[in-house]
Parts: C-alpha cells; structure tokens; sequence
C-alpha cells in the first residue's frame, strides 16, 4: 500500500474519531429550561435529559443534611422538591425567598436532583441611598483623605499605645 493511501485512511480515522468526540461531547451537555409547571409533562426521553428549572426558595424549606441540601422551589403556585449533593458550595445569595436556578435531572418519583445551584438575590446588590445632612454644606470628594489617591510617600502612621 502506497504511502498516500496510507496518510489518507490514517487521516480520515483522526477526522471521524473528533467529529465523534465533538457530537457525544455536544449531545451530553445539552441543557433544556423548563418550568416547574412543564415537569410533570415530560415523558420518556425528555424526562431523562440534563434541565433547568427556576424558582423561589420556599421559606424554611431550606434542610441541610449530611452530603446533601434538600429545599423547595416554588413557581406560580407549583412545587418541586430538590435535592443538591454537589462538589461546589452554594452561593452565600442561596436563602429563603431567593431566586435560584437549578441544573439537574428529574428522577421517576418526582423529585430533582441538582447538579448545580445559581441563586441572586436583586435586593442586596441595589445601591443604598446616600444620606445628608440637610443643614451641612456639600463636601468636596477632594476634602476626604480616603478618596485621595494612594502613593508611596502618603502613608500616614499611627503611634501605637502600650508599646
């Protein structure tokens, strides 16, 4: 067999051995969204495949076990209970009332397993209203040490006491 030839099969190998990584690769992390509403109309092989599911945490539903934290989300009135055994710690955000987002599979009797958590809360990341005080003049952002910039000759110490 020719040398050509050869390259050839040995390239055609390396090509479909990639595109058969690429598809199982591609296929096995598919994540489909659907709604606590959805869930118990899914049937075979739906009911089988990675999902995304939102929520809210219902208050005091929140129960962590050895391995595992279990809680409920809740969406336009429906339930589901998850559990999460996952490598990664949840999120501090992750608390009762909180929006949370779960990665997973439904199992046969009803509940979901969690691979992975994302929670947010909105309210703790809004700005905090600045307070004045209505009979003091506007202070300049100059006028405040802490919003002067840092160089090396304006470090200020302080003598400690008791030494």
């Amino acid at each position: 067999m020719p040398a050509r030839n050869k390259f050839i099969i040995g390239s055609v190998i390396i090509v479909a051995a990639l595109a058969a990584l690429a598809y199982t690769g591609f296929t096995q992390s598919k994540t489909y969204y659907h709604t606590i509403s959805e869930l118990p109309g899914l049937h075979g092989a739906e009911a089988h495949q990675r999902i995304r599911v939102a929520g809210n945490v219902r208050t005091g539903s929140i129960a962590r076990l050895p391995g595992r934290v279990d809680f409920v989300l809740e969406e336009q009135g429906r339930a589901l209970n998850v559990s999460y055994a996952g490598r990664d710690p949840l999120p501090d955000t992750f608390k009762d009332n909180a929006q949370a987002l779960v990665e997973g599979k439904l199992m046969p009797d009803g509940r979901f397993v969690a691979e992975q958590v994302q929670a947010k809360c909105a309210s703790k990341y809004q700005a905090t209203p600045q307070l004045t005080n209505p009979g003091a003049a506007p202070s300049s952002p100059k006028s405040s040490p802490a919003s002067e910039p840092m160089t090396s000759g304006s470090l200020a110490t302080t003598p400690m006491s008791g030494s």
